[in-house]
């Protein structure tokens, strides 16, 4: 069995990468051990999954990273500007250069969080951006993730455990270091901190991925809490520790805004922070990501990110959307609906691959009821066309393959600087027919190796 010469710069790399092929068994086996899933609800029922490894690495080279670095901080900071400016004076609604309707129907927008500016005027500390690699070359953006986007954890430890099963492959080939994320994540959180510790709230054990939040509350030095660890007295956020009390000044939450507060959201929530909400707005903690941050990440808003780039920042955007249509529009929904059986039609309300339908897979009866659905509820779908997006080698059953494969960047934002993280999340199809490469729908993942030259 050979890798194949095709991503590697040297005469090593192959048998290096062959290393790591003879020990995936051996890194799936420590992955399951120490605990490396994704939990995911579906139809009301919760469900904890491994997440396979395929050993073969995504390699890109120094410049064409050194492109996408710049273009996802461009981004990021164009989607951190457009937060503030909703919440706010919507200086882009009044200027027409995104509908007003458009904005205020999303369901992730939360009118609480109007006229509130975040600790350190920053509310997507980390985003989540997923990109694909066209055959013509071109990376295009397809979904921007600013609410919790989760998966840096996996790369990190597979990484340590493939530099543990073959440290040659590390001492020969240039690949740039990605242990440094924990530490970008501490300074991230010191850079908004109001004074007080930091911490990450999980969810807890039974409530979804528990794995990362624990292995990046230690990687960043942070404290693990869950809802019974943390109150709230007289707007101020407190964590209950066998030394005393101790004052939050950062939480990096992994729960969702319905669900953090059950005074201010969803009051059935047992997993959330009474009054953590007020004590937010009173600007007493920061909370990484901020409340309110889904009307940014929506589907739907998502076409307009190319503009906001343009409207903040005076600059051409260097990464692409995938070419998208709104219903929303009557010109668009007009060639929607003319062109259904060639697009992808997406549900702007769901998430992790749900809620998306390729038109050529779809029967004449299933045709006509999206043709329905879109008629009568235009602002709920978007369409985009087609993005042949490259395959990229795995492992299958001992034979080497070809599967579609996108990569989910992280990008860290604090008060004073944007940082993208140099590694990210490789998630590939194991269905040679799919497209969709998410875990929830029984992708792997893969190592991302930039190289330094």
């Amino acid at each position: 069995m050979r890798v194949g010469p095709v991503f590697f710069c040297s005469e090593r790399m192959d048998a290096t990468v062959e290393d790591l092929v003879k020990n995936e068994r051996l890194i799936n086996q420590q992955l399951a051990r120490y605990g490396v899933k994704f939990g995911i609800y579906k139809d009301g029922v919760f469900q904890e999954r491994l997440f396979p490894f395929d050993a073969i690495p995504r390699v890109i080279q120094a410049d064409e990273w050194a492109t996408l670095e710049k273009g996802l901080s461009q981004r990021v900071r164009a989607l951190n500007l457009f937060l503030k400016d909703i919440y706010g004076p919507k200086q882009i609604v009044a200027d027409g250069v995104v509908p007003e309707d458009f904005v205020y129907r999303s369901p992730n927008y939360i009118p609480q969080c109007e006229g509130i500016t975040p600790a350190g005027g920053v509310y997507s500390h980390i985003s989540g951006i997923d990109l694909v690699k066209g055959k013509d070359g071109i990376w295009y953006v397809l979904e921007d993730n600013l609410r919790i986007p989760s998966g840096a954890s996996y790369p990190l430890i597979a990484r340590d455990l493939c530099r543990h099963c073959s440290p040659e492959t590390f001492r020969s080939n240039p690949v740039v270091d990605n242990r440094d994320y924990g530490e970008l994540l501490r300074r991230t959180m010191d850079s908004v901190n109001t004074g007080g510790i930091n911490v990450v709230f999980s969810p807890g054990r039974l409530k979804g991925a528990y794995g990362e939040p624990s292995y990046l509350a230690e990687k960043c030095g942070a404290v693990l809490a869950e809802a019974g660890d943390i109150y709230v007295r007289d707007r101020v956020v407190y964590y209950r520790s066998t030394k005393g009390d101790q004052r939050v000044g950062a939480m990096y939450r992994r729960v969702s805004d319905d669900f953090m507060d059950p005074l201010a959201f969803e009051p059935t929530s047992v997993i959330g922070i009474p009054n953590v909400f007020g004590a937010y707005r009173a600007g007493n903690v920061a909370i990484l990501n901020a409340f309110g941050n889904g009307v940014a990440d929506d589907k739907g808003i998502y076409y307009f990110v190319p503009k906001m780039v343009r409207y903040y920042l005076g600059e051409e955007p260097i990464l692409s959307n995938a070419p998208t249509y709104l219903p929303f529009y009557e010109e668009d929904r007009r060639f929607v609906l003319e062109h259904l059986n060639t697009l992808v039609i997406k549900d702007v309300a769901e998430a992790g691959g749900y809620g998306v339908r390729f038109g050529d897979r779809m029967t004449p009866g299933e045709l006509e009821a999206m043709r329905l659905a879109i008629l009568d509820q235009p602002r709920r779908f978007i369409a985009q066309e087609v993005v042949d997006f490259q395959d990229l080698p795995i492992m299958d059953n001992g034979e080497r393959v070809e599967r579609k494969a996108d990569l989910l960047a992280f990008v860290l934002s604090g008060k004073d600087e944007t940082v993208v993280w140099p590694s990210g999340l490789t998630r590939f199809s194991r269905d040679p027919d799919s497209f969709i490469v998410n875990s929830s729908q029984g992708g792997g993942f893969k190592d991302t190796w930039i190289l330094s030259h």
